[in-house]
This record gives structure tokens, C-alpha cells and sequence, in this order.
């Protein structure tokens, strides 16, 4: 279930509990009975769950990393904090946009709801803004007519979701504004983009940093604007399924 829409729903049902005890309160006088006791919890969990809802909605919002495909910057089982008013606040729920907030930029790691199933999110990177073409082929990605600038950084090694240990090339990318790492795997290509794709007005072109194992704007196309959350910018847990363990040296990391 939306974990928004569980807060606005318990939001509504405790505000109109502890609002119904205190007209009757009203109604009865001071000499009526006391509040019952399902009032009083209300009436204390009210201002708990309107915090919680918009620390949520308009300052950060948790995110778990479940699958690799943002490998090496972000591992399964990683819990990161998503930047909720980077781009802008939106009314919870109903996406309206209250304040416009700075526009995305290449190289930004977003959160947004899957266009092709708005109940999923997506964890991925933009690489291409409106207006930007955009081709990938031979393990280069190509903006403008131009290679993102990239250098080959060693080996890097990771568990498969099916076992066995995958190895990947790891690259160093750079934008205008970010430095991070991107893996190619060695037996394996993903989709290229032969033809540059014209990105539309007010829509993204996003990829996993798992270049080869990310299910991303080259198979399903580009993500609006009113469907991104926000902005992954820090690490705040790490869990390690495999050890049982937490992944210590990871938290506090910030995402870049």
C-alpha cells in the first residue's frame, strides 16, 4: 500500500475522531463525561502522523535499493534519503506543484514513479535533459553529437542475482555538475541507440549506472517531469543480506 496514502488516511480518521470527541465535549459542557479513551490516543497521534506526513511530502522521504542496477554507486539493500523539494514541492497524492524548485540536471540520481506502473518506483540517473539527442553504442554514451567523458577505473566484481560472482568493467563519467561510475559487464551488452533520440519537452532520459544490467529509458522510453519524487542524495542504512550484516562504511555516504 502507498505509505502516503496510509498516512493521509490516518491523518483524516484521527482528525475527525478527536474533532467529533471535542464538539462533543462542547455539546455535553464541562460537566459531561470524561473523553473516552479512544479520543485521547487520537487527539496525541494527530500531530505525530501531520509531522511524519509532511517531513515525508516536502523535506525527505526514505527509499530501500532493491535490485542492482545502479551498481557500483548504490548496492541492494541500501536505505537512502530522497531530496523532496530540489525540484520543486507538489501537493501529496495529487502531484500539483506548489513552488518551482531547480530543474534536473544531467547526472542527478532521481526517484519517480515508473511511467508504465505509477504504483512502482524507479531509482535511476538522468543523462539527458529536454531538448538534449541522446544515442548510446559501444559502451559510450553520446549527448549532442558529443561522448560523455568517461575513463576506464578498474575491475569490479559483484554478486548476480542468480549467483555466481559477475564482472564488470567499472568507468569513471563525468557531467557538468557530477563525477560517478558507471559498469560495463564483460559477457554482456545492453541496449544500443544507434539513431539519437530527441528527448521531449518536460520529460527525462534516465539509465541505471549498471549500464548492462538496468532496465531504463532504452527499453521503456522517458520519464515526465510530474512523475520524478525527488533527488537521492545520502545513504543513511546499508544492509547486507548475504553477510547478515551492516555495510558500516557505507552509511553517511552521499550519492553522486
Amino acid at each position: 500500500m502507498n505509505f502516503t496514502l496510509l498516512l493521509v488516511v490516518l491523518l483524516a480518521a484521527t482528525g475527525a475522531v478527536w474533532l467529533a470527541g471535542w464538539l462533543y465535549q462542547r455539546v455535553r459542557g464541562r460537566a459531561g463525561p470524561e473523553r473516552p479513551v479512544v479520543v485521547e490516543y487520537a487527539r496525541s497521534l494527530f500531530p505525530v502522523i501531520l509531522v511524519v506526513l509532511l517531513i515525508r511530502s516536502f523535506v525527505v522521504e526514505p527509499f530501500k535499493i532493491p535490485s542492482g542496477s545502479m551498481l557500483p554507486t548504490l548496492r541492494i539493500g541500501d536505505f537512502i534519503l530522497v531530496n523532496k523539494f530540489e525540484y520543486g514541492l507538489r501537493v501529496p497524492l495529487l502531484g500539483w506543484k506548489l513552488t518551482d524548485g531547480d530543474p534536473p540536471q544531467r547526472g542527478d540520481v532521481i526517484v519517480f514513479q515508473y511511467p508504465e506502473d505509477e504504483s512502482v518506483d524507479y531509482i535511476k540517473r538522468i543523462v539527458a535533459v529536454p531538448g538534449d539527442r541522446v544515442a548510446f553504442r559501444d559502451h559510450t554514451l553520446m549527448v549532442n553529437g558529443k561522448p560523455v567523458p568517461h575513463s576506464y577505473d578498474g575491475q569490479f566484481v559483484y554478486q548476480g542475482p542468480r549467483g555466481g560472482l559477475v564482472h564488470a568493467n567499472r568507468y569513471q563519467e563525468r557531467t557538468e555538475h557530477h563525477l560517478y561510475h558507471v559498469l560495463y559487464t564483460e559477457k554482456r551488452s545492453g541496449r544500443t541507440i544507434t539513431d539519437p533520440i530527441r528527448v521531449p519537452e518536460g520529460r527525462y532520459f534516465v539509465m541505471g549506472d549498471n549500464r548492462d544490467n538496468s532496465n531504463d529509458s532504452r527499453y521503456w522510453g522517458t520519464v515526465p517531469a510530474q512523475n520524478i519524487l525527488g533527488e537521492a542524495f545520502m545513504i543513511w542504512w546499508s544492509w547486507d543480506s548475504g553477510d547478515s550484516a551492516p555495510r558500516w562504511s557505507r552509511l553517511g555516504n552521499w550519492v553522486n
